[in-house]
């Protein structure tokens, strides 16, 4: 069976081979700084959370220092037990 054919004229293949990216885009230079520089994608990730990196840093050493210098001793028995 052949195709049908085309009362319009109109090709939709055509069409999506025309409509891609023109070769001399004047509107690039304008939004190329978008992303570039300090508004990389990886700049802007880094910079959402400007005091996240030294705050991990004190949070890890202050969990170490509670639990290396700050152990509670336990001899036994309650606090409630020590009237003898």
């Amino acid at each position: 069976m052949a195709p049908k054919p085309n009362l319009t004229g109109f090709d939709p293949q055509k069409l999506a081979a025309s409509s891609g990216m023109p070769a001399n885009d004047p509107w690039k230079r304008y939004e190329a700084w978008r992303y570039t520089g300090p508004f990389s994608t990886r700049n802007r990730f880094r910079r959402a959370f400007p005091g996240l990196g030294i705050a991990t840093v004190a949070f890890a050493g202050y969990l170490v220092f509670e639990a290396v210098f700050l152990k509670e001793e336990h001899h036994g028995h309650d606090k409630k037990d020590d009237h003898h």
